[in-house]
């Protein structure tokens, strides 16, 4: 009999420890999630409280604006949101079957140790610092794209407007091959996990019932990490939309809207990055911070849309299982 306290006095001692720490834990967790809607929600109104000046003067129209004048404080953003546009679309383009087809072979075909090299080596390309690919774009892919690749595009493809141009060694063209190499990395490590967290029991399922090692990646693999696989696609899409230092270095800060690829143009970022320092009116720094809300809202909706995205194929697997 005198032994039942004892055994209880621990055991509620424990039970008090154990709520006080899930207490703790809800709290921390809690005050982080909090902290980064505070941060956020800062951002969004100091960007949009710094822009009320070009708001005021230009409105809406400033989105359909095509000049950008400094000497007589006149602003418009539709060419650089039509070369955020482009480049962006151009580096998916080139980088998202790149990508899955770099997870593919990392995931089921490549030799344990051919692999790790390999997922290593494309790891650490995504830790190649934005600068450097750069100026990697200025020596070395810009003058091989213009001796060589854009003069190829331009016999081969020249009755398309867009690759009809003399070839330089900056501009929309280039920007979109270095966003492309700088998406690559980010979707393929994605989509390697992706592959990787397929149930072995499917493949293993499709493969003993006759179908060939394409058919269970097309039937099985792909559909089963198909939310994971946009997800990732738009995240490589978010990080080609915020690029600025690379892309300022590569596209050749034109102003207006090109008909060609091979000319020079700007991106949102690219704009705010290399004027706001030597901006010379208190209008032309509301611009750029106007520019810096239409990229926030840009942004916005991608997030926005990877979620219903995400949560269509979710719903759709749900219904088929």
């Amino acid at each position: 009999m005198s032994a039942v306290p004892a055994v209880e006095r621990p055991l509620h001692g424990r039970r008090l420890r154990d709520r006080f720490g899930d207490r703790l834990l809800a709290g921390i967790t809690g005050l982080a999630a909090l902290a980064a809607i505070v941060v956020m929600v800062a951002i969004v109104l100091k960007v949009f409280g710094a822009s009320r000046l070009a708001y005021d003067k230009f409105g809406l129209s400033f989105l359909w604006g095509r000049v950008w004048d400094a000497n007589v404080d006149v602003y418009g953003a539709l060419p650089f949101i039509f070369g955020t546009a482009v480049t962006s679309l151009m580096a998916l383009v080139i980088a998202v079957p790149l990508a899955i087809g770099i997870a593919l072979f990392l995931s089921e075909l490549a030799p344990r140790g051919v692999g790790g090299v390999v997922g290593a080596l494309v790891e650490t390309l995504a830790a190649v610092p934005s600068v450097v690919l750069g100026l990697w774009g200025i020596l070395v892919l810009g003058p091989f794209a213009a001796n060589h690749l854009e003069p190829w595009l331009n016999d081969h493809l020249g009755f398309i407007p867009l690759f009809d141009g003399t070839p330089q060694s900056s501009g929309i063209f280039i920007a979109g091959l270095v966003l492309a190499i700088m998406v690559v990395p980010i979707v393929a490590s994605i989509c390697r996990e992706l592959f990787l967290s397929v149930p072995d029991e499917l493949e293993e399922g499709a493969l003993a019932l006759g179908a060939t090692r394409w058919e269970t990646i097309r039937g099985v693999t792909i559909p089963y990490a198909g939310p994971g696989i946009v997800a990732a696609v738009l995240l490589g899409l978010g990080r080609a939309f915020g690029e600025a230092i690379a892309v300022t270095q590569v596209i050749g800060a034109g102003s207006g809207i090109p008909q060609s690829w091979f000319e020079p143009a700007d991106t949102l970022a690219s704009r705010i990055a290399s004027q706001y320092q030597g901006a010379v009116s208190g209008l032309q720094i509301d611009s750029i911070l106007y520019l810096a809300a239409i990229l926030l809202v840009i942004s916005l909706i991608t997030n926005v849309a990877a979620q219903a995205v995400v949560r269509r194929f979710e719903r759709s697997r749900g219904a088929i299982s």
